[in-house]
């Protein structure tokens, strides 16, 4: 969720990579590292979305899991930011980003091949799923602290805001292209092969980050702090921001919840509704047309509303497009229309509050602090989500997959509550100049 400039300043300084010509703001399709940043996490966010159907459906059609089961893998799947999320920040701000980022891919891209091989040969299990979970979670953790640290070194202050509006595009467009290539390759192959083609989606990312030429500085070591001193300047800088509180506390509230219904999202469509993994694919491809929306009007939005604004205003709409999940069982309408018009009213709205969102948190960011800031929020805001899982788990289990999305619907208007109760909504410019820490 880093070269030095002609000036001289180390990676993550506000300088951008290439210097644009004067009186003119050249486009980051025009910047050659950006373009291969781009295309590896293209890559990545298609292995992703593959991932988002295959391993569900392996776990309910192939290993027939319950909803208590469906709550540990999601767990699983990001325990790590929980466990592990606040010193990766530390350790990442020591290390070359663009290391990282090729590391976590082939340990995924391992990983994933281990699950692969164990379900073609029938030794497949809920305990190796989890295990294969637990692993990705860990590589997921590096490379997405990593990720976002890496871009406004990359690219610069000034091409943040359309740095990340690209990348939030590629992860619609990945949104699309991934659903309804796994639903329809589903049609025709198992759920094990379909994670095999996630790992060559890995091995390809890591490839085009390897060929990123701008050359990282490490900070001197002279320079750096015991561990945890580190670590607690980068949750002070966050929890010190009044604004950045409110975001953080919105979208904490928004995971837990978005991962109580994903826990059962898959079990209520294909078990509860009766639609096959194709369907589910076309359903999930359909909706992501919503955030590509979404990353192509962030900008728009912007400037009409202000930056401020949008904020609050994106956060409103989780709540409608997450009740019509659940309506779905209910309304006198096909449910796979009830289901793509709640999910791309849904991801429409994260899109354009997480392009707002993140391109505050990097402006506002001292660069040197980048790191254990991105740690710190993806701790508090991750941290959620494997308690979410467990507790859309229990609900599952305990009163049924429909119930627990009302809850989980009910649980997006507490989530827009921090942001839509905040100063946020009175103003049109954020502040952007990096805070003293």
């Amino acid at each position: 969720m880093s070269t030095p400039t002609p000036a001289g300043p180390p990676l993550g300084t506000a300088g951008p990579a290439e210097p644009d010509p004067p009186g003119k703001r050249r486009s980051l399709v025009r910047h050659a590292d950006f373009r291969r940043l781009w295309v590896g996490d293209a890559f990545g966010q298609l292995g992703f979305q593959l991932t988002s159907i295959a391993l569900p459906v392996l776990a309910v059609r192939d290993l027939d899991a319950t909803e208590w089961q469906m709550g540990l893998l999601t767990a699983a799947e990001t325990a790590a930011f929980l466990v592990i999320g606040l010193p990766t920040g530390a350790w990442v701000d020591r290390m070359r980003k663009r290391r990282v980022l090729v590391t976590a891919d082939l340990v995924r891209a391992a990983t994933l091949a281990a699950v692969v091989a164990l379900a073609l040969t029938g030794h497949a299990s809920m305990a190796v799923l989890y295990a294969g979970a637990l692993v990705m979670s860990v590589a997921t953790v590096f490379f997405d602290v990593a990720h976002q640290s890496y871009v406004p070194g990359l690219v610069g202050l000034a091409h943040i805001g359309e740095g990340n509006a690209k990348l939030q595009a590629t992860q619609s467009v990945a949104g699309v292209a991934g659903p309804a290539l796994g639903g329809a390759l589903l049609r025709v192959v198992v759920a094990p092969v379909l994670l095999a083609v996630n790992v060559v989606t890995y091995l390809v990312s890591a490839l085009a980050l390897s060929r990123i030429r701008k050359v990282e500085e490490l900070p001197p070591r002279e320079d750096r702090r015991p561990l945890k001193d580190e670590i607690a300047e980068g949750l002070g800088f966050v929890l010190r921001q009044p604004l950045l509180r409110r975001i953080v506390a919105c979208t904490a509230i928004g995971n837990l919840f978005t991962a109580a219904a994903g826990a059962v999202t898959v079990i209520f469509v294909l078990r509860t509704l009766g639609l096959d993994e194709a369907a589910y694919g076309t359903v999930l491809s359909a909706s992501a047309v919503g955030g590509l929306l979404g990353a192509v009007a962030s900008d728009r939005l912007v400037r009409w509303f202000g930056e401020g604004r949008v904020i609050p205003l994106s956060a409103l709409a989780f709540a409608p497009g997450a009740a019509l999940t659940p309506l779905a069982a209910v309304l006198p309408f096909p449910p796979q229309a009830t289901l793509i018009a709640g999910g791309a009213l849904f991801f429409f709205a994260v899109v354009v509050y997480n392009v707002a969102q993140v391109s505050f948190r990097q402006r506002v960011c001292p660069p040197p602090l980048l790191g254990r800031m991105n740690a710190s929020v993806r701790f508090i805001v991750w941290g959620t989500t494997p308690i979410g899982g467990l507790l859309g788990g229990w609900l599952g289990h305990t009163y049924g997959a429909t119930p627990t999305l009302w809850v989980a619907a009910a649980g997006s208007v507490l989530a827009a509550l921090p942001v839509l109760l905040s100063p946020l909504l009175r103003m049109r410019e954020l502040p952007g100049a990096p805070a003293p820490v």
